[in-house]
């Protein structure tokens, strides 16, 4: 079983992402914020993890440039949720170190297919 934490701040968002991943056999573990994401991370080393960019305390662009730099977390995939769907969006993600990004709100089958390549990447390797 596969352990993703999701983090997002809004708690409609979280509760219905995470039982919609649950009853795919996901464990899941969440953060409402940027700062408890690198500390979840860093305690739990998911096998993934689900970004939200606007995110109190600190953002997800920082957020994802904390764990890419990190030695303890850097090999975790990151895919960057955003709202924000605007040209540039997506490039200013990857650079900040996600893997992939995919827009909100989210459509399940399209991240799902992100979440399970980016699984299957990483146990290729």
């Amino acid at each position: 079983m596969s352990t993703i934490l999701l983090v997002e701040d809004n708690e409609m968002n979280r509760d219905m992402l995470r039982r919609r991943l649950e009853k795919r056999g996901f464990k899941v573990l969440t953060a409402e914020d940027g700062a408890q994401a690198l500390h979840t991370a860093k305690g739990h080393a998911p096998d993934l993890i689900l970004l939200d960019m606007s995110l109190p305390l600190v953002d997800g662009w920082t957020a994802a440039a904390e764990l890419k730099a990190d030695e303890s977390t850097r090999s975790i995939p990151v895919i960057a949720l955003t709202a924000h769907a605007m040209d540039g969006d997506r490039q200013k993600a990857m650079s900040a170190g996600c893997d992939d990004y995919d827009t909100k709100p989210v459509d399940l089958q399209r991240l799902l297919v992100k979440i399970a390549a980016l699984l299957e990447k990483e146990s290729g390797q």
